[in-house]
C-alpha cells in the first residue's frame, strides 16, 4: 500500500559501527503516528529506569511524522532522548530541511546508540550509511561544521545536525544544530550527542515521499493554506514573527525582568519587533515548504556589533538574553544570542542561568570573576559566561554549565529561591503570576519548564474559554483548559507541526490530511486520544526516572512573591492555588492524588 511513512527506522551503532533498518509495526502507528509519539514509544520501551543520559545506552533519535517531507504546510522534525539536564523524557523540536531529508533518504526516523571512540560523524546517502573520522571538526563551531562537512562531502545540498564545543564539553544546556538557525534547543540533546562522540550527522535522500490519495491529499492541503492566509495570527507572524510578543508580554505583566523580579521592562520596544527591524532585519526566511514565513534574515549594521549576521531573535531568546538581564540593545542580545548558537547552548536557557548568576552576585551568594563585574545590565559579564559555559571554564563556568537547577543547589541557602526552573528545565519567558493557568501548564510539563506544552495565556487574558468565563487570576477551571491544550498539542506533535501552523489549520484540517496521506479514515478526536495515551506514557517514564508529585511546582519566586507590576500588580500563585491546581488536574486525567496514572 502507499502511504506517507517509510516504514523504515534507520538503527545507528556507534560502539560498533554498524546500522540496520527496522520495521516500523502497524501498532506504534496506529497507538502514536510518528514524531513525538514514536519517539515517546522507544524511549519508554527501550531506555531503562535509572539509565545516565550521558552513557551509552541512552538513544538518541531524529523523528519525523507521516506528513514530514510532503506538501503539507509547516511540518518539522523532533529530538527524542532523556535528558542530561533533567533527569527525564525530552523532545525538542527543529524546523529548516533536515527532517524532510530523513523522510527523503527512505526513513521514518534515526535512532542512536551507543559511543563512538573517537569523534565521528555519520553521513547518510540513501541507503548508504558511513561513519566517518571528525578529529578534524572537533573544536569547530556550529556554522564552521556545517560549511566543512559539505566541503569534505563536495555537496552544499545536504542536510546537517551537529553540535558546536559546548556539546562536545557536555555542556548541559547543549543543543543540537539542525542547518543553519534552526535547532533542537532545549534539555540538552546536544550533550548527549557530545556523549557519543558523534559530531554531526549529514544525509541527503533521492527518494520521493507518497501519499495513500494524491488528489485528496492535495486538496486537504489547499485548505490548510487558505486557513494560514486567511488566520490574523499567522499575518502577524509573518509580519513580526515571535518578536511583537515582546510588548505583548510587557503589557500583560509577563515579561521577565531582572531574574523574573518583575514582569515589565520599560524598554521593551526596543527589543521587540520595531527595535529589530531598525536594527537588523533585511528580509524574511523561511523553513521549507511553509507558507507562514515568520522568520527573518538581516545583520547588525551600527554600533560595537556592526557585521554580525543574524536571523530573528525569537522572543524567547529577545526576553531571556534582553530585558531579563537588563539589556536593551538589541544589537547586543543579538550578538549574546548568536554567539549561543555558535557554540551550540540553548539561548534561553543561558539567558536564565545568567539572569540567576547576576542576581546570586548582587547579594552576595557567589562572586564575579577577578576583572568582571557580573551585574545586571552588563553585556560584557553576559558574554563571558556563555564563554564560561560552553568551554566549562574556571569555576563560575563549571557550575553553571550544570543548569540553574544543579547551580543553586551546589551553592545552596537563599540561592535556591533565585532558580527559575521547573523539574530543573529552565523557565520560559513567561512569567505566570498573572496568568494562573499558566502556572498550571508550567507545573506540569512534560520536559520540565516548557511553554510548548498547553499556552493558555491569550485565553486567560481574553476571560473566556470555551464560552466559559475564565478569571485569569484564579485557579478555579484551570485544570480542564489545561489538559485539552497538553493533549492535542502532544497529539499534534505526532505529525510533526509547527506550532505557529496550529493558529490557523483547523484540527479536522490535519486529520484530513492524515487520513489522505496514510489511508487510515481518522477524524480531530485523534489527536486529543493520542495526546493523552502519549500524556500518559510519558507520564510513567518520569515517575520510572525518579520523579514524583513534588516536582510539579513552580518556583519560589512565583510562589511567594507577589508580582509588583503590570496588571496582575499583587498577585502570586500561591502554595493553596497550586494544591487546588494540581488535584483537579490529577483528578481530571485519572491520576490518583499522587499523581500517577492508571496501568499501562
Amino acid at each position: 500500500m502507499t502511504e506517507a511513512y517509510t516504514n523504515k527506522l534507520l538503527m545507528i551503532d556507534l560502539s560498533c559501527s554498524s546500522s540496520e533498518t527496522l520495521s516500523v509495526p502497524d501498532a506504534l502507528k496506529a497507538d502514536f503516528i510518528g514524531g513525538k509519539g514514536f519517539g515517546a514509544k522507544l524511549l519508554y520501551d527501550k531506555v531503562p529506569p535509572g539509565t545516565d543520559p550521558l552513557d551509552k545506552n541512552n538513544l538518541l533519535m531524529f523523528m519525523t511524522g507521516p506528513l514530514t517531507g510532503t506538501m503539507a504546510p509547516a511540518m518539522r522534525g523532533c529530538v527524542v532522548t532523556k535528558s542530561p539536564l533533567t533527569g527525564i523524557f525530552l523532545d525538542s523540536y527543529f524546523g529548516g530541511n533536515f527532517a524532510p531529508e530523513i523522510k527523503y533518504a527512505g526513513y521514518d526516523g534515526i535512532i542512536i546508540k551507543g559511543c563512538a571512540k573517537k569523534p565521528v560523524f555519520i553521513w547518510i546517502n540513501d541507503d548508504n550509511v558511513e561513519i566517518r573520522d571528525a578529529r578534524h571538526l572537533w573544536g569547530v563551531d556550529t556554522l564552521e561544521t556545517n560549511r566543512m562537512i559539505k566541503e569534505e562531502l563536495n555537496d552544499d545540498t545536504i542536510k546537517i545536525a551537529g553540535i558546536g564545543q559546548a556539546g562536545e564539553n557536555q555542556v548541559l544546556l547543549a543543543l543540537i544544530c539542525c542547518e543553519y538557525n534552526r535547532q533542537a534547543g532545549r534539555g540538552g540533546a546536544g550533550a548527549v550527542m557530545g556523549s557519543k562522540n558523534l559530531k554531526a550527522i549529514a544525509i541527503k535522500g533521492t527518494k520521493p515521499v507518497s501519499v495513500y490519495d494524491p488528489q485528496r491529499f492535495i486538496k486537504a492541503c489547499t485548505t490548510a493554506l487558505k486557513e494560514l492566509e486567511t488566520s490574523p495570527d499567522i499575518e502577524s507572524f509573518r509580519q513580526a514573527g515571535t518578536a511583537a510578543s515582546v510588548e505583548f508580554a510587557n503589557e500583560t505583566g509577563l515579561l521577565p525582568h531582572k531574574n523574573y523580579q518583575n514582569g515589565t521592562f520599560s524598554k521593551a520596544a526596543m527589543l521587540s519587533d520595531k527595535g529589530q527591524a531598525k536594527h537588523l532585519w533585511l528580509g524574511s526566511n523561511v523553513c521549507m515548504g511553509c507558507p507562514i514565513r515568520c522568520s527573518k534574515i538581516g545583520a547588525v549594521r551600527t554600533g560595537k556589533y556592526k557585521g554580525i549576521v543574524t536571523d530573528i531573535v525569537e522572543y524567547e531568546s529577545a526576553a531571556l538574553m534582553g530585558s531579563n538581564l537588563d539589556i536593551s540593545d538589541i544589537r547586543a542580545v543579538a550578538h549574546l544570542v548568536k554567539l549561543c548558537d555558535l557554540y551550540g547552548i540553548d539561548s534561553m536557557s543561558t539567558g536564565n542561568i545568567i539572569g540567576f548568576a547576576m542576581e546570586a552576585c548582587e547579594k552576595g551568594l557567589i562572586q564575579s570573576p577577578k576583572g568582571i563585574d557580573i551585574k545586571f545590565g552588563n553585556v560584557e559579564a553576559a558574554e563571558h559566561l556563555i564563554h564560561a559555559i560552553a568551554a566549562r571554564k574556571g569555576k563560575l563556568g563549571k557550575l553553571l554549565s550544570k543548569g540553574v537547577k544543579q547551580a543553586a543547589d551546589e551553592i545552596g541557602g537563599n540561592a535556591l529561591d533565585l532558580a527559575m526552573h521547573t523539574k530543573g528545565l529552565e523557565s520560559p519567558a513567561w512569567g505566570p503570576r498573572g496568568v494562573s493557568g499558566m502556572g498550571l501548564a508550567l507545573m506540569t510539563t512534560d520536559r520540565g519548564g516548557c511553554h510548548q506544552r498547553g499556552f493558555p495565556v491569550s485565553y486567560e487574558l481574553s476571560g473566556e474559554w470555551e464560552g466559559h468565563p475564565l478569571d485569569p487570576l484564579s485557579p478555579v477551571g484551570k485544570a480542564k483548559m489545561v489538559i485539552a491544550l497538553q493533549n492535542y498539542s502532544a497529539g499534534t506533535d505526532t505529525l510533526v507541526k509547527c506550532d505557529f501552523a496550529t493558529y490557523g489549520i483547523s484540527g479536522a484540517t490535519y486529520a484530513e490530511l492524515l487520513s489522505a496521506a496514510t489511508g487510515r479514515e481518522v477524524t480531530a478526536d485523534i489527536f486529543i486520544k493520542t495526546g493523552e495515551r502519549i500524556w500518559n506514557l510519558v507520564r510513567h517514564f518520569n515517575l520510572a526516572q525518579g520523579m514524583d508529585a513534588s516536582k510539579d511546582t513552580l518556583p519560589t519566586r512565583f510562589v511567594r512573591e507577589p508580582l509588583p507590576d503590570g496588571p496582575a500588580k499583587g498577585h502570586r500563585i500561591s502554595n493553596k492555588d497550586m494544591a487546588y491546581m494540581r488535584q483537579e488536574y490529577y483528578k481530571l486525567r485519572g491520576w490518583n492524588k499522587k499523581g500517577i496514572p492508571p496501568k499501562l
